[in-house]
């Protein structure tokens, strides 16, 4: 079924439901608060679906889909609809606008680009107001009899929309540039090198994962050559308290075998001394690798 097709059909019906008056729009509102009658939300929903995709095709320039933009719309009705409250004196529609604008403002600014474009209220302000405004100065100066340049433009924009002068120019960096791919060739020549190619490579260096592999072997060595000199039970305590996943507890290895756990911190640092020891005799070769 094509986007067109489905956006007609959903017109032809939004066009043939029903039209409020305020006495009933406050009745079905009220059924839905206080009752969670879903009728009544179908039936409020429904009236007011053609203001909805009206909005919508508002959104189209934007490149989304209109199906697409339909069904944020009709979200948007919906939050609108939970949030209501018909005892302040306002009409829904007035209400609803608001929620159905901001849901397809954050769908266009999601589905823009692959970079996520802004999401605070001054990236969502310059979004959708910066061509226009951009559009509306350079036709006020050219009526002067002015030119701006790009420094003044931009300083004016930020000015007009009330945002900061950085702000502006990163976002028309982001608008006027495009998502393109790195599998793409360089210079549009079939054998050219692609993008992907001069990208940096961020991770270490074939002779540095060597090195590294190699120094943490010898450390391995050495602690194994300190751990040889430890009687069984001063082992058994120094990898429970300092080589698991989790040290277990001196209470714990007391219990175990038979001691106190004061007698199993003695016996853990006797140990740990031991093993400073042994490996001092590596000196500043032990140092080089720890760092």
């Amino acid at each position: 079924m094509s986007e067109r097709y489905t956006s007609n059909l959903v017109t032809r019906s939004a066009m043939k439901a029903e039209l409020l008056d305020a006495e009933t729009e406050q009745a079905l509102a009220r059924a839905w608060r206080d009752k969670r009658d879903e009728a009544s939300l179908h039936r409020l929903t429904n009236a007011y679906m053609r203001l909805a995709i009206a909005m919508a095709v508002k959104f189209k320039r934007y490149g989304v889909p209109l199906n697409d933009l339909i069904q944020e719309a009709g979200l948007g009705l919906l939050k609108a609809a939970d949030r209501f409250d018909p005892d302040r004196g306002v009409r829904f529609s007035t209400y609803a606008v608001w929620w159905i604008k901001a849901g397809m403002q954050d769908h266009v600014m999601r589905n823009w680009s692959l970079v996520r474009t802004g999401s605070t209220s001054a990236q969502k302000s310059l979004f959708f107001n910066l061509k226009r405004v951009e559009a509306q100065l350079q036709r006020d100066a050219q009526k002067a009899g002015e030119t701006l340049d790009s420094h003044q433009l931009t300083e004016q924009i930020a000015s007009e929309i009330g945002v900061s002068v950085s702000d502006v120019s990163m976002m028309q960096g982001r608008l006027a540039g495009a998502d393109f791919s790195l599998n793409a060739v360089q210079g549009g020549e079939e054998d050219g090198r692609e993008w992907i190619d001069v990208l940096e490579d961020e991770n270490p260096e074939g002779s540095e994962n060597v090195e590294k592999s190699r120094d943490l072997n010898t450390l391995r060595e050495w602690l194994a050559e300190a751990m040889s000199i430890l009687s069984e039970r001063e082992r058994h305590i120094v990898i429970e308290r300092k080589m698991g996943d989790r040290a277990r507890t001196l209470d714990v290895l007391g219990k175990e075998l038979g001691v106190s756990k004061e007698r199993v911190r003695q016996i853990e640092a006797a140990a740990l001394t031991k093993m400073r020891q042994a490996l001092q005799h590596h000196g500043p070769d032990l140092r080089q690798l720890m760092r």
